[in-house]
């Protein structure tokens, strides 16, 4: 028999965060954050009837819609930049190429792309 798993909604009003449970009528309230949880396990016990080790909860923080959207852009341009990242890599790389190509040592490349022979091998090497 698998454990029932109940979903929380938490949002912030005021001085405190109110704890709703779809399918449990009413809700609470904890002072802080770190409070939601064990809140959480107490009121949904409470209801049912049932020990607070005997179930689990998986917590959603509903944030407000300007912060969702500064969150969305934050992650929008954390992959962008990874985007760049791999595209400098492979634009350091080609450059390395060539310069091995036209004749220079490991040596000779990274001190011209300002990096060590070590990683002008690698460049070269991948």
């Amino acid at each position: 028999m698998s454990r029932k798993t109940w979903d929380v909604n938490v949002q912030r009003d005021g001085k405190f965060w109110l704890i709703q449970v779809p399918g449990i009528e009413g809700g609470t309230q904890a002072r802080t954050l770190n409070e939601v949880d064990e809140m959480s396990r107490d009121f949904i016990a409470g209801m049912n009837d049932v020990l607070e080790a005997s179930f689990d909860i998986h917590i959603e923080i509903q944030l407000p819609a300007e912060v969702v959207g500064h969150l969305a852009e934050a992650q929008r341009l954390r992959e962008q930049a990874a985007i760049a990242r791999s595209q400098s890599a492979e634009e350091s790389r080609i450059a390395a190429r060539l310069l091995k190509s036209s004749g220079m040592t490991v040596r000779e490349i990274g001190r011209a792309l300002k990096v060590s022979h070590q990683r002008a091998q690698q460049l070269v090497s991948s």
